[in-house]
Parts: C-alpha cells; sequence; structure tokens
C-alpha cells in the first residue's frame, strides 16, 4: 500500500476537524487549557497562536499562558518570508487579518524574536511520532522555527487522532519535541 501524500493528509485531517461536534471541540478545548502550561517557567517568554476555527486551542489557552508566562507571542504575517512577532495581551486587541487569521494590533517585532522564547506552541494538522509535524503548506513555520534558539521547546498542538505513526517528511521539515493533546497532555516525540 503507497503511504499518503502531504496533500493527502491533510485533506484527511481537515475533513476530521470539519466533522467534530461543537460539544466535542469545546470540551477538547478545555482540556488543552487546563494543560497548556505544564514545563512552561514562570515570567518566561513563550511564542503560541491565536487559534483558527478549525485548530486546537482557545483564547483561553492563550489567557492561561498569560496568567504564568511574562510574555506570550504570536505570529503575524508579513509576506512569504519567516513570521513576525507581536505580543498577545486579549482577545480585545486582535484584529482579522490576512489567511482567516486575527492578529494583534500592538507593536511588531522581527521575526528573529522568537530567539527570545524557550516554550514554542506550533500549530499543525498532525505530528507524527518523529517529530514531523504536518502543517498547511505555505510554510510559515519552517521558514520561522530555523530562528528559535536551539534549546527551545518546539510543542505541537493536535488531537489525540492527529498524533500518527509516520508523516511524509520533506529535507526543510523541523522535527518538534513535544506533541500537546487534549486527552495524553504533553508527550516527548523523537522515537525512530
Amino acid at each position: 500500500m503507497q503511504a499518503r501524500t502531504k496533500a493527502e493528509w491533510r485533506e484527511l485531517v481537515l475533513s476530521g476537524r470539519r466533522a467534530l461536534t461543537p460539544e466535542l471541540r469545546a470540551s477538547e478545548d478545555q482540556a488543552l487549557v487546563g494543560l497548556v502550561t505544564v514545563g512552561v517557567a514562570d515570567g518566561s517568554t513563550v511564542c503560541a497562536y491565536v487559534p483558527t476555527a478549525l485548530e486546537p486551542g482557545s483564547l483561553e489557552f492563550l489567557d492561561a499562558l498569560r496568567r504564568v508566562a511574562g510574555r506570550v507571542l504570536v505570529p503575524i504575517t508579513r509576506g512569504p518570508g519567516p513570521l513576525h512577532w507581536s505580543e498577545f495581551t486579549g482577545a480585545d486587541d486582535l484584529a482579522d487579518a490576512s489567511y482567516g487569521l486575527r492578529e494583534p494590533t500592538g507593536p511588531a517585532w522581527d521575526p528573529d524574536e522568537i530567539r527570545s522564547a524557550g516554550t514554542i506552541f506550533v500549530p499543525a494538522l498532525a505530528v507524527d511520532r518523529r517529530g514531523v509535524r504536518l502543517g498547511r503548506g505555505a510554510g510559515f513555520y519552517d521558514r520561522t522555527l530555523g530562528l528559535a534558539a536551539p534549546d527551545a521547546r518546539l510543542i505541537t498542538v493536535v488531537r489525540d487522532e492527529e498524533l500518527v505513526s509516520e508523516l511524509p517528511e520533506d529535507p526543510h521539515d523541523i522535527r518538534m519535541g513535544w506533541a500537546l493533546t487534549p486527552g495524553s497532555g504533553l508527550i516527548p516525540l523523537g522515537e525512530e
């Protein structure tokens, strides 16, 4: 049997996410709120993301991080290069942006601001046990994560069913060290 392509994986995962009931999504998002601060150092800088309607997490997820971390940075898209960053200060300071995203309206920092983060939460459609992450295909995170500090914890946030045995990998893909799922919490990755 031939392995699925990245495009086939994307279609499969997005179809599954679209089929989620609002109750299950809310339950999973609430579970993530209770798990997201595990291992985040008090007063530290954390990079995260503002979840879209089809991504695990919620604004409460970001608020939980704000209660522990000194700064929570979220991405701002500025063309095809690496992501820029802005501080998440609450839902009231978000505005609609490109690609159906919501972004902070405050000051923006250059892409290398990611180096200040000890923990980086990365959205994904799926991740495998080796740490290979499947994104949406635009490459923003692949171009950005290479700027992170070498000792930063790269944590991808997925549903439990989206942690799979093996995904296709390209040379430019940056592997994750951890997966955060609603049912299993923080799971170390890197098994070959």
